[in-house]
């Protein structure tokens, strides 16, 4: 198992990932087949990540398949480039085996790194092991989104979380 940062050939193997993880959860944003499936839009995503020192995506690779991610989205303007949205998948094969735990320890420290001084998020307040997660990595929710997304008919609301860093 390695957690490294995402290079541009990856970008195939990324697109699959996320799109098994469409496929697999219902807590991801996208719906199964609703994700743009061209390649070239991977590959410019990756390589304005790149560009970008407050952005990075990390990817969790197993035997030469990539397993999971998380993604630190910098702000883009002066006011907010001190924070960094994050995104966090992970294939519910790998899951329970503290692979969550390790990407953000790792994303972390990258954002230490690059001047980041707020992590922030969204969950869905159904989504109880990944509150689990964050709360034990140090998020806090800070909101509610009431009826934030329509998943399967029903109205969700969802956690705004964050965490401050040192």
């Amino acid at each position: 198992m390695q957690i490294r940062e995402i290079q541009m050939d990856d970008a195939e193997a990324f697109l699959l990932l996320q799109k098994k993880l469409d496929e697999e959860t219902s807590y991801m944003l996208l719906e199964p087949g609703e994700r743009n499936t061209e390649v070239a839009g991977i590959l410019k995503r990756i390589q304005d990540v790149m560009a970008q020192e407050n952005r990075t995506i990390r990817v969790v690779e197993v035997n030469g398949e990539l397993v999971g991610y998380i993604e630190l989205v910098g702000g883009n303007v002066h006011r907010n480039r001190h924070t960094a949205y994050i995104v966090v998948g992970i294939r519910s094969n790998n899951r329970g085996m503290g692979l969550g735990t390790q990407l953000f320890t790792k994303g972390e420290a990258w954002a230490r790194c690059h001047g980041i001084h707020r992590l922030e998020l969204t969950v869905m307040v159904h989504n109880h092991a990944a509150i689990a997660l964050y709360k034990k990595m140090g998020f806090h929710i800070e909101g509610t989104k009431r009826h934030s997304l329509k998943v399967d008919g029903q109205y969700v609301d969802e956690y705004y979380m964050a965490k401050l860093l040192d």
